[in-house]
């Protein structure tokens, strides 16, 4: 568990927890948001690139665990440098937009709004990899993957909003 090991230790128990809230938050959120999405998703018209459902719960289990464990190592470096909540807010509100979006999209079906929103989620990873990167270039780069996958995500958005208006 190297990648978990700050300055040679591993605090467990916040190690699990910054795993486990986008990971569990995301499974909720899934459940409330997404219930019946397989059908939805299904009757959509749908980009060429768009990959088929089974792929996001799969990719997204991936990505939460990762930006768990880049969370866990800013924070726990934060914590020796004395500015963890300047670097823990725009985790924070990331977050909160990242669980918005299927609400958005799937449960209300505002397809644009949730457009709008994911541009927003986009530049607030980045402003978390960034801020990530001023005490831990590993935890940065533990969020390059979300945010090509967003990047991904916002044009297939784009594109499901343009092909079912």
């Amino acid at each position: 568990m190297e990648i978990a090991s700050v300055n040679g230790r591993i605090h467990a128990k916040n190690l699990a927890t910054s795993i486990l809230i986008p990971v569990v938050g995301g499974s909720i959120v899934g459940a409330l948001a997404n219930s019946n999405t397989r059908e939805q998703y299904r009757r959509l018209k749908s980009p060429s690139f768009a990959p088929p459902g089974w792929v996001f719960p799969v990719v997204w289990t991936g990505l939460y665990k990762m930006m768990g464990v880049a969370k866990y190592r800013a924070q726990e470096k934060a914590k020796i440098r004395g500015n963890e909540q300047a670097v823990l807010a725009p985790y924070e509100f990331q977050l909160g937009l990242n669980f918005l979006w299927s609400f958005l999209f799937f449960k209300w079906g505002l397809r644009g709004t949730a457009l709008l929103e994911m541009g927003a989620l986009l530049g607030a990873i980045i402003w978390t990899a960034y801020r990530f990167y001023q005490v831990d270039h590993l935890a940065a780069g533990l969020m390059v993957p979300y945010i090509v996958w967003v990047a991904f995500a916002l044009g297939l958005n784009y594109s499901f909003w343009q092909l079912n208006k």
